[in-house]
C-alpha cells in the first residue's frame, strides 16, 4: 500500500480493503492475471441515455447474470466472467462495434457501479469469448 500497482508485479497488488483505502495511483482496478477471470471491455457501447447499444445488448445477453459495471468513461461496459483468455485481443467491427477481451497481464480500473443491477457474482462466459475471439 502506498504505490501504485503494476499489472505484472503481484508484490504490488492489494487486498480490496486495502485498495479502497489508498491514496496512491489513479483508482481502484482489479489485476487479471490468469487465474480465470476475463473481462470483456465493450467500448462506446451505451447511447446518451445510458441504455446499451443492440450490439452490446447482444453480448450481454449472451454472458447472462455476471458482474458488469460502467466504465471509468461512462460510456462503455466491463463484463467479468470466467473464461481462459491468454491473448488479449481487440475486435472491431462496422457500426461502432468495439470489443476488447482479456484474461492476463491487464490492470482493468473499476467504477464498482454495477450496470442495471448486475449480479455481483462471476458467471462462465467461456462460450461467449469463444465466439467473439473465432
Amino acid at each position: 500500500m502506498g504505490t501504485p500497482a503494476s499489472s505484472t508485479n503481484p508484490r504490488s497488488w492489494s487486498t480490496y480493503r486495502n485498495a479502497t483505502e489508498s491514496v496512491a495511483g489513479v483508482g481502484l482496478g482489479f489485476v487479471l492475471n490468469g487465474d480465470g477471470i476475463a473481462c470483456l471491455d465493450l467500448d462506446h457501447a451505451l447511447t446518451a441515455d445510458g441504455s446499451p447499444k443492440p450490439w452490446a445488448a447482444e453480448i450481454l445477453r449472451q454472458a447472462g447474470d455476471t458482474y458488469t459495471e460502467v466504465s471509468p468513461s461512462g460510456e462503455g461496459l466491463h463484463v467479468f466472467g470466467y473464461a481462459d483468455v491468454r491473448q488479449g485481443r481487440r475486435i472491431r467491427r462496422e457500426g461502432g462495434y468495439a470489443v476488447e477481451v482479456y484474461g492476463d497481464g491487464r490492470y482493468i480500473a473499476m467504477t464498482g457501479q454495477r450496470f442495471q443491477g448486475a449480479p455481483t457474482t462471476l458467471a462462465d462466459i467461456s462460450a461467449l469469448v469463444g465466439q467473439l475471439t473465432a
